[in-house]
């Protein structure tokens, strides 16, 4: 490690996800000897705090990147693919939130807690992924049952918060929840429908095969960071009017069988993750709890009494945290731990 710190660049610093990056990085007290924030031309001059000091947002353009060690991305998947490479150019690494790169075979697209040695394979490129924030969640559970007995099968139900699809969906769920309480006409811009009060079982665009990319992404990108193409996973995403935390129901067979009691205690084990299951008292996960916390929450934890071996669960995550900024950061962190 640097004995004065790293120069980090946040590309998307005016996001949600690029807000949460900075108040990670405080958090934790990441070795930041210089944080350059940048963002797109309308934002530029602006001054965000951070550690007591204001920063102007400088406007990305592919000489933003001049002296950066790290360049956490997190402005959506063509600004990904536009300016990553100049980042590596440059001499950056990039830790990169969106989908641009996650299925490309000389990318490592890395969950620290579940595939830490996956970090390496940054050497061939300069680039790790971080997965779909609904796959970051839901995988947090599945590694410590898939290590138990090996998951054949995995069927998700997801109910994702609006704050998922950025500060624009924020205020649609908050300005629709005012204008039905005011009795006013109800206005959609970011959804295709209303929000509040309502479900979409639609999020990302649709494939020709009936599902939508969403979803897709849950099954590629699970085999993926565990390693194993053999996995089946077949989800439905919904959006929901919640604001922050994703929720995700979650059936899987396995070939081995998992007792509730080896389940609990395996996923009780696992780095990043918290059993809440108590429902004899009503205690279980919460979206209201999860919210601006690191760790997934897991319960309803019971066996699938429809097979030989398979268990249903909930799993809550916040989805701006352990979904995108958090586990960008703990890919830093291990890249000055171990690589830099």
């Amino acid at each position: 490690m640097k004995r004065d710190g790293y120069n980090v660049a946040i590309v998307g610093a005016t996001g949600a996800v690029g807000q949460e990056m900075m108040s990670i990085l405080r958090e934790r007290n990441f070795p930041v000897r210089e944080l350059r924030l940048l963002a797109s031309e309308r934002s530029e001059g602006k001054e965000i705090e951070y550690n007591g000091s204001g920063i102007k947002i400088k406007k990305l353009d592919e000489n933003s990147f001049g002296g950066i060690d790290i360049a956490l991305f997190s402005a959506g998947g063509s600004r990904s693919k536009e300016f990553a490479p100049a980042a590596v150019d440059a001499g950056a690494i990039v830790v990169d939130n969106s989908s641009a790169f996650r299925m490309e075979e000389d990318i490592p697209l890395v969950v620290p807690e579940i595939n830490p040695h996956a970090v390496a394979g940054y050497k061939k490129r300069g680039i790790i992924a971080n997965p779909n924030c609904t796959t970051a969640v839901t995988i947090m559970a599945l590694k410590p049952l898939h290590d138990l007995g090996r998951i054949k099968r995995v069927v998700a139900s997801s109910y994702q918060a609006v704050s998922g699809a950025g500060a624009q969906a924020i205020e649609e769920l908050r300005s629709q929840t005012l204008a039905w309480a005011n009795s006013q006409e109800i206005i959609a811009r970011t959804f295709p429908h209303q929000i509040a009060f309502n479900l979409l079982p639609h999020i990302d665009s649709f494939l020709e095969n009936g599902y939508t990319k969403e979803e897709m992404k849950l099954h590629n990108e699970t085999r993926k960071i565990l390693e194993d193409d053999t996995i089946a996973v077949t989800a439905t995403t919904v959006r929901v009017p919640v604001f922050r935390a994703h929720s995700v129901s979650v059936n899987i067979e396995t070939e081995k069988r998992i007792t509730i009691r080896e389940a609990r205690e395996a996923l009780g084990k696992f780095p990043g993750v918290k059993v809440v299951d108590e429902p004899q008292n009503l205690k279980y996960p919460m979206p209201i709890d999860a919210a601006g916390r690191d760790e997934c929450l897991v319960g309803r934890i019971r066996e699938d009494y429809t097979v030989p071996a398979g268990l249903s669960f909930w799993v809550v995550g916040d989805q701006l945290r352990k979904g995108a900024a958090l586990n960008a950061i703990q890919i830093a962190e291990l890249l000055i731990r171990d690589y830099m």
